[in-house]
């Protein structure tokens, strides 16, 4: 029997009406003959909500502690999705992220997977068991329970899949798949059938609410393919990108032409002429791995600027006070945002950059700075204005069809 991983999303399972819906689509999963893995979210807004609990006792948590909040949320979507597989008839069992054999480093709040022992998984499927995974969460070969940052039960699943050998890997949500834009900001987006791995993270990474970027990046290194669905869609057909999007090796596009846009708001920039001083406290107050976009750089005199999400930066009030202390001024930016355009060889020539800049001063968008990359291009620009440049360019580079790069 085929070995199916499916994760389910916060607003997926939200309440009880909905958790009993995901259980009967498990249900239907196994009756096709797969054994099948799912792992969940916290429900709805319970993240968010114990972090403002943690808030208001302190301003500034215990990292540790805080793991142990909020690893609580998942742990109870886990048990009431069991319960409504068995209501129907199945057999199931739930696992925290350590039980199911999730192993990270040692940090706390955005700890990373290094290894994944998934022997009480592979146990319980053999008992003929469907096996329910509270995602995000894991523990560190110090025995402490560590969380993986936003996003993490994706990577939660994607590295299940991949330890399993799993057939597929099935992201589901409220959303059908992913789209060239956010449609509440794009009215003309559509969704995309087939994306790589490649384009999927740097969607991610650019501020698209698509699949998380490390699991895109398991998902990359195991050739595991992804589906991104919506839970009140179908089961997988034959053509799964008909009715979701299929995140894969290799997709069916012309080198330059765009996939996607994607925007972030919530950034700031930071700049000094002391770039050894300020790159050594990024490293200590930055989420490792996450990217940081340079968006000019040169000697000492000239200095250097760099754009984070703030998403990605820890105790924030503390940085500023540190940075004062690099011996250089430091100008921090926080009315700007990014604006991108992501797809396979759009940079092999510089056409993309140049038609893109001049459609954006053309309506009185300042572009005050670029980064690129051999996926993505990046503009950054006042945060007023990210909005009106995510239509701009997505009619732009994707309504229009706009020419390949040569």
């Amino acid at each position: 029997m085929s070995i199916v991983v499916q994760k389910y999303g916060g607003s997926s399972v939200a309440d009880a009406q909905k958790l009993k819906k995901v259980a009967e689509r498990v249900m239907q999963t196994t009756a096709l003959g797969h054994q099948v893995v799912v792992v969940v979210s916290a429900m709805g807004d319970t993240t968010d909500d114990l972090l403002g609990l943690a808030k208001q006792i302190s301003p500034n948590p215990d990292r540790r502690e805080l793991d142990m909040l909020l690893s609580a949320g998942e742990r109870i979507s886990m048990a009431l999705l069991s319960m409504a597989i068995r209501e129907l008839g199945g057999d199931a069992i739930s696992f925290t992220g350590s039980q199911s054999g999730i192993v990270t480093n040692d940090r706390h709040i955005d700890a990373r997977i290094i290894e994944v022992r998934p022997f009480r998984v592979q146990d319980e499927l053999n008992r003929g068991k469907v096996v329910v995974i509270a995602g995000y969460q894991g523990v560190s070969y110090r025995k402490e329970i560590t969380t993986l940052g936003r996003g993490g039960s994706d990577t939660t699943a994607v590295a299940m899949a991949a330890a399993l050998g799993a057939e597929w890997c099935e992201i589901c949500s409220d959303v059908d798949g992913i789209y060239t834009a956010d449609p509440r900001v794009v009215p003309n987006a559509r969704r995309i059938g087939k994306l790589s791995y490649e384009e999927t993270q740097e969607l991610a990474e650019s501020g698209a609410k698509v699949l998380n970027a490390d699991a895109v990046s398991f998902a990359k290194e195991k050739e595991i393919m992804i589906y991104a669905r919506a839970t009140d869609g179908p089961l997988l057909s034959k053509n799964p990108s008909m009715d979701g999007t299929v995140v894969r090796k290799i997709a069916p596009r012309m080198l330059g032409s765009v996939a996607g846009v994607a925007s972030e708001k919530e950034v700031v920039m930071i700049q000094s002429r002391n770039i050894k001083g300020l790159l050594a406290l990024l490293n200590d107050f930055a989420v490792p791995g996450k990217q940081l976009h340079v968006i000019a750089s040169g000697s000492e005199q000239d200095g250097l600027s760099v754009v984070i999400s703030k998403e990605n930066l820890h105790q924030e009030t503390s940085l500023r006070k540190m940075l004062d202390t690099i011996g250089s001024p430091v100008h921090w930016n926080d009315s700007i945002g990014t604006v991108s355009i992501v797809g396979a060889g759009i940079n092999t020539s510089h056409q993309k950059v140049l038609r893109g800049s001049a459609a954006l001063e053309a309506i009185n968008i300042s572009v005050l700075g670029i980064a690129t990359s051999s996926f993505r291009t990046t503009w950054l620009i006042d945060r007023s204005k990210i909005d009106e440049a995510m239509r701009l360019l997505h009619q732009f580079f994707i309504e229009s069809n706009d020419p390949l790069v040569p």
